[in-house]
């Protein structure tokens, strides 16, 4: 439908904890997975959250392409998920780089939990119950982190794996985030 402009950190509006979604299978709720969709394809991200479009609805989708920010990540299955929760599965945590549409050009080092199962609702209001691990859970993780108002850099621990893209990775063609 539309590609949005994407809201950065310091935009308040990204600190709010968003409104679960109440009415499924309605046309704005599909307008708005379109507009999703349109918007990550075209930053090339992994995933984008509805607050990151300053729309306050629990509404994530991430995967179903091969994002060049990511060249070696594994594949994930394209997922529209409504009113997600997240339950960690074990105590395995792992630190892997990450970026983020609304921290644009910025890379840090954030702990996530390795291994998880994540349920909600697919736009219809099917339910999705997944157990998922690997690069698969830290981008579930992170795009629901924005629906708690939560950004990757308020979750670093050492500051000094946390940068400017460009720097941390000179000679990559890290698009920007």
């Amino acid at each position: 439908m539309a590609v949005r402009e994407v809201i950065r950190m310091g935009d308040p509006r990204l600190l709010r904890v968003a409104k679960p979604v109440e009415a499924f299978g309605t046309p704005q709720l599909r307008a708005l997975v379109a507009d999703l969709l349109d918007t990550m394809q075209a930053m090339n991200g992994a995933g984008i959250a509805a607050p990151q479009i300053a729309v306050d609805q629990r509404v994530v989708i991430f995967g179903g392409f091969r994002s060049p920010r990511y060249p070696d990540a594994e594949d994930i299955p394209f997922t529209v998920l409504c009113n997600p929760v997240l339950v960690p599965i074990g105590d395995a945590r792992e630190d892997g780089w990450e970026g983020c549409l609304s921290v644009p050009g910025m890379r840090g080092v954030v702990s996530r939990w390795h291994r998880l199962r994540y349920t909600g609702f697919d736009p219809d209001g099917r339910p999705i119950d997944r157990t998922v691990d690997g690069f698969h859970a830290r981008v579930v993780q992170h795009e629901c982190d924005h629906l708690d108002g939560v950004l990757y850099p308020m979750r670093i621990t050492d500051l000094r794996q946390f940068g400017f893209a460009d720097v941390l990775f000179p000679g990559q063609a890290l698009e920007d985030d």
